[in-house]
């Protein structure tokens, strides 16, 4: 019974701690009309693995597994190095393209980003 209350405890906590992220990067002023997004990773995936962007955007990738995993462009565009279990890292594209990317951690976790 402990073991459930556990589990729902951390679950809300990750979900608050998401909130709070999401609002702060919301709340952040913005130099034109730059978007944030949220690539969630969890049970061994990017979610979504396809997303169109805008140069300029924000992308935040949110670990909510439970072990460290990294965003890393094919082309070494952009590498997020390790990113922790709950822990969280942002990227924003300067140039047009379509990046494929990976966690170097777990190859067989790929994903694309499209950025107009």
């Amino acid at each position: 019974m402990r073991g459930m209350y556990s589990q729902n405890w951390e679950r809300a906590v990750r979900n608050l701690q998401l909130l709070l992220l999401l609002a702060c990067a919301s709340a952040w002023p913005a130099q034109s009309s730059a978007a944030t997004y949220v690539i969630v990773i969890e049970q061994m995936r990017f979610e979504p693995s396809a997303l169109t962007v805008v140069r300029g955007d924000r992308i935040v990738w949110v670990n909510k597994d439970l072990f460290p995993h990294t965003a890393t462009a094919d082309a070494k565009t952009f590498d997020s190095h390790d990113i922790p279990p709950e822990a969280s890292w942002s990227y924003v594209p300067r140039s047009a393209g379509r990046y494929a990317y990976f966690c170097s951690l777990h190859p067989t976790m790929r994903a694309v980003l499209d950025v107009r």
